[in-house]
């Protein structure tokens, strides 16, 4: 049985120590059943949680050959997908083998460049061609307006001038006619007509009839009236000359009257006629 001394000393504690308090006399023997019913967790959660925290801490022998084998798999995976991806077709080659795949390479790319080269130079030669034969185009077409000008088989319209001729006591000579028509295209006359019925041409003719004259087939009476597009002032000054058109229309005794227009329309035209002796060289 204890003396008073030990128990005094199961009391206070150790030397030097705070005095521990007694338990009050109430308090239960066991501290664990202080824990509120409440709060307490789920005895089979716990145990459950208890053996994975000591799985994870302390593995047993069979885990850890299982974490290995995942761990190997992994990586043997991860190494499989690095290998698709990447582009082995080179990978064997010695550096002499290399070299030649790419001394191969830069002649292939030279001559695909040189391809290049060649179509684009005939890419320009066919832009010049057609440039060319645009340009060649439009002075057919320019060259064919004016031929047809000259050959009067079009209407034309611009400035020039318009002569009357009104005959006296005598008939209008032709010669003076003729020598007229002459004159008139020597000064730059690009188109005539005669009493907007005949187109004066290249290959018209003039003759004496009944009543008048006879151009081209169609008979003409006085007065004559010529309309001339060109300069007006040179085509003036062309009638005008001494000894000249005018001067032997008055001769005859036929009244010459020229008139500066600034704008004449010339309908008559001339049918294009199928030369049968001419050929061309």
């Amino acid at each position: 049985m204890p003396d008073e001394h030990t128990e005094q000393v199961a009391l206070d504690g150790p030397p030097g120590s705070e005095p521990l308090e007694p338990l009050p006399s109430d308090a239960p023997d066991d501290v664990d059943d202080q824990v509120d019913p409440d709060t307490a967790g789920d005895p089979a959660d716990d145990d459950v949680r208890r053996r994975l925290l000591q799985a994870v801490v302390r593995p047993s022998r069979g885990q850890a050959v299982v974490g290995v084998l995942l761990a190997v798999l992994g990586f043997a995976a991860i190494t499989q997908v690095r290998t698709n991806t990447t582009d082995n077709t080179y990978a064997g080659y010695r550096e002499q083998d290399l070299v030649d795949v790419l001394s191969g390479l830069a002649g292939t790319s030279q001559k695909a460049q040189n391809e290049i080269s060649t179509l684009e130079n005939t890419r320009r030669d066919l832009q010049a061609k057609q440039q060319g034969a645009l340009t060649a185009l439009e002075a057919a077409k320019k060259q064919e307006q004016e031929l047809s000008i000259l050959a009067g088989w079009v209407p034309v319209t611009g400035p020039g001038i318009r002569v009357t001729v009104t005959e006296g006591p005598r008939p209008v000579d032709v010669d003076a006619v003729l020598d007229s028509i002459e004159e008139l295209r020597s000064a730059g006359a690009e188109a005539m007509q005669v009493n907007g019925k005949v187109r004066l041409v290249a290959q018209s003719s003039v003759q004496t009839a009944p009543g008048g004259l006879l151009i081209d087939g169609t008979v003409v009476t006085s007065p004559y009236v010529f309309d001339v597009i060109g300069d007006a002032h040179t085509l003036t000054g062309a009638l005008s000359l001494f000894d000249g058109p005018i001067a032997e229309f008055e001769s005859a005794g036929a009244t010459v009257d020229v008139q500066p227009e600034k704008a004449l329309d010339i309908t008559a035209v001339h049918k294009p006629t199928t030369p049968q002796f001419a050929q061309p060289e």
